[in-house]
């Protein structure tokens, strides 16, 4: 018990209650199974033990979690409102102008919704300091730009270049107009909203868990519904936005393809807001590379002696249509990280305080 005492005398001088002990040790790899060897039931028995034994720095009382630290702060409830606002502003300039004042709109907008975004991303539930390191994770990712770019171009970009045979190119690169899918975007813009209430309710939800919880396990179980229902209601108010903002726009609601999208960007940002960066990185860039190899074998299989390559992809369009290959991409990411997140978020550390986790 001292060598342990002394190994993690940091942690415990730190820690404001025993609770950030248990995450920290998590963190560091004790389990229940090594708190045992030193008696005690569980890691959270063990820390209570280290917590009361050894003195620290700032001996203030525990934190307990209040109704004011769980509610949303209202700069944080407008920043998360700020990227819709902007895109659909942009949205209704773009339907409005014609010719050059639309590519000027369509050039300011898209710098407005940028700034937007990276406003709602590093403050409030979204923002890019980890909780579980205190470090900012990967926010120059500029995959979930790709992704979304794709969202309001791609699905034209691949329809019209299975249309147009063999032979042909693209209208759209001929001089054609482009087929803009706007309602996917904004729906995407004002799930923004959501998407942050998501996070918070998860993060405090997590933190009340952790205070009743006797076992790492125990915790555990009891937060994996949780990460379960906070992603079912993201999709569900995802849902919703995008069946208003088709039949606002007069547009088919593509509910394959971005609902598809915003789980796996929703499952994305909560894993690299508690730390786990690795993952979610990897999984964009997979999507994105995955949905411009789709429309780039269709206009390699021009080329003579390569029709080959683009069958895969025009048998898919043809039987499914062209929403069929972002839905199948971004769904088998979202999949692949929300197992992730049942085994990654479940952790004490994962909703400790930065110090906890050091």
């Amino acid at each position: 018990m001292k060598i342990l005492m002394h190994r993690h005398r940091g942690l415990c001088e730190r820690a404001v209650d025993p609770l950030e002990i248990a995450a920290g040790l998590e963190a560091h790899g004790v389990t229940d199974r090594t708190a045992a060897r030193f008696r005690h039931r569980d890691v959270f028995s063990l820390a209570e033990e280290m917590y009361a034994r050894v003195p620290r720095t700032d001996a203030s009382p525990p934190r307990p979690l209040t109704a004011a630290a769980t509610r949303p702060r209202a700069d944080w409830v407008l920043l998360a409102l700020l990227p819709g606002a902007l895109c659909a502003a942009t949205v209704a300039g773009l339907r409005l102008t014609t010719g050059q004042p639309r590519l000027i709109t369509a050039a300011v907008g898209i710098l407005a919704l940028a700034l937007g975004l990276r406003a709602a991303l590093s403050r409030g539930p979204l923002s890019a300091v980890t909780p579980r390191t205190g470090a900012h994770p990967a926010g120059g990712n500029s995959w979930p730009w790709w992704l979304l770019a794709y969202a309001a171009l791609g699905d034209g970009l691949l329809h019209d270049a299975v249309a147009a045979g063999p032979h042909g190119l693209p209208a759209c690169l001929t001089g054609g107009p482009w087929a803009l899918a706007t309602a996917p975007v904004l729906a995407l813009a004002l799930a923004c909203a959501p998407a942050a209430w998501s996070a918070h309710l998860l993060s405090v939800r997590a933190r009340r868990k952790l205070t009743t919880s006797r076992g790492l396990e125990e915790f555990a179980a009891s937060v994996r519904p949780l990460v379960l229902a906070v992603f079912a209601l993201f999709l569900g108010a995802l849902t919703a936005l995008l069946a208003l903002c088709a039949a606002a726009l007069g547009e088919a609601a593509p509910y394959a393809q971005v609902l598809t999208l915003g789980a796996l960007l929703l499952t994305a940002r909560l894993l690299a807001l508690h730390g786990f960066t690795r993952a979610p990185a990897v999984v964009l860039g997979a999507a994105a590379l995955a949905e411009a190899a789709a429309v780039g074998t269709v206009l390699a299989g021009r080329l003579p002696g390569c029709g080959a390559l683009a069958a895969p992809v025009e048998s898919l369009v043809r039987a499914w249509g062209p929403g069929s290959v972002p839905a199948l991409v971004c769904g088998a990411g979202a999949l692949v990280l929300l197992v992730q997140a049942t085994r990654s978020l479940t952790r004490a550390s994962a909703h400790a305080r930065p110090e906890a986790a050091r």
